[in-house]
Parts: C-alpha cells; sequence; structure tokens
C-alpha cells in the first residue's frame, strides 16, 4: 500500500467533497446570485463512472469518507447509481450527502437503499414564507417533512444545517434548538460566510457562535457533547439533559478550524481544490481522461494545500459563490 496521505504540514487527509453539479433549483441569499451563474458545458462536468475512479484511485491512499455535494446534488438524474457506484469501493467507509431537502421525500429510500450513511439538510428557517424568501425560489419546502423522510428511511445522523444571518433569521434559534428535545437530529448553526457576488450580506449580518448558543441556552442548561457518532466536520456540539438530539455551532469567522482539517474538494468539472476559501487547486479531469494515474497529481495538490484559509479577508478563490463547490 502506498504512503498515507499527508499534506506538507502532517495533516491525514482522508475526505472528499465531490460537487457532482454547479446547478441548483435555490438561490440562497448567502450561496448563489439571483440570477444564476454561466453554468458548466456537461462536456466539461464529470461523468458519475469518472468520479468512480477518482475515488477508486485515492482510496487505497488513505481516502475513506466521502460527500456528495453541488450546487444541489439530487438534480442530477439518478444520483442513487454513482451512491451505489461509490459503495462498491471497498476502502469507503461513509458516503454522506448535502442537499437543500426538496427531493428527499421521493428520494431518500431510494438513496438508503443504494447505500447512503448520513445526510445534511440545509434548512434556513422553518416559517414557509420566510424559506421562499431566503431561497429566492418557491418550491413548498418543508425541512421538517425533508429530515422524516430521512428518519423513515434509516439515514442516521441526520443534520440540519442553518446558516444564521442577523435579521434575516437569527429571530428562530431557539425554534431551531427546541426541535433536539424531540427529534435524534442535530441542528448546526453556520456562521455567514459574506463573500463572492453575495454583496447584500456583509460582516453586520454576521451572528457569533458564541451568542447563538447563549440564545439556545434560554430553553435550558446547554452542556458540552452528544453530536453524531460520527463526523467529517469542524462542528463542536452541546445538548440539553436527555434530549436525543445536540446543537452544534461551526466557526468559520470567529474561531478558525484549519489545524485539524481532514479535507479537500472536487469540483464538478474535475478540479481538486485544496482549501475552500483558497486559489490552489488542481486539475484532475485532464489526466483522468487520458487514463494517467491521478496519485502523483493528487500527492502535488496535498504538498501545496494552504495552512490556513483566507476567509477573514473575505476572499474564496475568485469563486462567483459557494454553489461552485458545495460549501
Amino acid at each position: 500500500m502506498s504512503e498515507a496521505l499527508r499534506d506538507q504540514f502532517g495533516r491525514s487527509i482522508e475526505y472528499l467533497r465531490i460537487s457532482i453539479t454547479d446547478r441548483c433549483n435555490f438561490r440562497c441569499l448567502y450561496c448563489m446570485p439571483v440570477e444564476g451563474l454561466a453554468w458548466l458545458p456537461k462536456t466539461e462536468i464529470l461523468s458519475y463512472e469518472e468520479i468512480a475512479s477518482v475515488v477508486r484511485q485515492l482510496a487505497p491512499l488513505g481516502l475513506r469518507r466521502l460527500r456528495i455535494t453541488g450546487g444541489e446534488p439530487t438534480i442530477r438524474p439518478a444520483i442513487e447509481r454513482l451512491i451505489a457506484m461509490l459503495r462498491d469501493v471497498p476502502q469507503v467507509e461513509d458516503i454522506a450527502l448535502s442537499t437543500n431537502g426538496v427531493r428527499l421525500p421521493e428520494l431518500a429510500q431510494l438513496l438508503r437503499d443504494a447505500g447512503l450513511d448520513r445526510v445534511n439538510i440545509s434548512a434556513d428557517s422553518l416559517r414557509p414564507e420566510r424559506i421562499t424568501a431566503i431561497a429566492r425560489r418557491n418550491l413548498g419546502f418543508d425541512p421538517i417533512t425533508a429530515a422524516q423522510a430521512a428518519e423513515a428511511a434509516g439515514i442516521a445522523p441526520i443534520k440540519l444545517n442553518v446558516v444564521v444571518m442577523r435579521g434575516i433569521n437569527d429571530d428562530e434559534i431557539t425554534d431551531f434548538a427546541r426541535l433536539t428535545l424531540n427529534h435524534p437530529w442535530h441542528v448546526r448553526f453556520i456562521e455567514l460566510m459574506p463573500v463572492g457576488g453575495m454583496r447584500e450580506l456583509t460582516a453586520e449580518h454576521i451572528v457569533p457562535s458564541d451568542e447563538v448558543l447563549q440564545r439556545a441556552s434560554m430553553l435550558g442548561a446547554l452542556e458540552p457533547g452528544g453530536g453524531p457518532p460520527r463526523g467529517n466536520g469542524p462542528a463542536a456540539y452541546y445538548h440539553f439533559a436527555g434530549a436525543p438530539g445536540s446543537i452544534g455551532v461551526i466557526t468559520p469567522m470567529t474561531h478558525t478550524y484549519c489545524g485539524s482539517c481532514n479535507r479537500v474538494r472536487l469540483t464538478a468539472n474535475g478540479r481538486l481544490r485544496t482549501c475552500l476559501f483558497g486559489d490552489h487547486e488542481v486539475d484532475l479531469r485532464t489526466p483522468l481522461r487520458a487514463d494517467e494515474p491521478l496519485e502523483s497529481y493528487f500527492r502535488r495538490a496535498l504538498a501545496e494545500k494552504p495552512k490556513e484559509h483566507a476567509l477573514l479577508q473575505l476572499r474564496i478563490g475568485g469563486l462567483q459563490a459557494l454553489s461552485q463547490v458545495g460549501g
């Protein structure tokens, strides 16, 4: 077996986030311009077979955990076929999906049967009119129905991701926190990242995680821990005594977590990004389509992976929107 994958700072890389499309059926305030973007031509997007080939080549090097993202991954046809292909890679231990949840009621069982382990659902409000306002699309989405569909299909853990925006949805912090008292769901509050083309959102809209926890504690004392049994991300978890669920906070703006970064990202057009908020990426599509082995390209990328992100300087490496790399 080849030497395990480590970057230039000794961090072990075992987690790959795979964007399978740059398109989305939402236009969320913090993620994509309302007019959309210049979409990638179909010929530039990796096929499911090409994505599976990347994973098969990297898994023997230490890749163990995968997350399927977009854009919105469920709008790509037959996504369950890709999940089944990735499930067949022997070294892969965990497959997760990040989704806006719109199609979960119809797809959850198919995805579970194909081999999906867990799901993150973007849920920035529990109020129908506000969901429409934030998403800038009215698709009748209900995050509770989506989470219940995933739970009924046997997908676990289930995480609800809430991007907290002052004056927009921060008055729902306790409503979301209350869900963890009655459901085995993990509500994660994410600090707003006002970057790219989303100029209407500024630093003034950021609600620090400490304030989020203070507001959530209005429902009762929060104790450290209680998060999902396995996870790839940087959330710090808390729970109410006896609650089946937990509250997590993700703090890209107030507390960086780069020192423990274990991930890289594969874009829909086959670029390996070593940092979400950096400029560095390596083209894997060209050697892949030329039938060249990918290990040397991957190791070169890790040798250049930056020590920390540039988010506090409000840079995301030339991207117009977070939707282009799946967040």
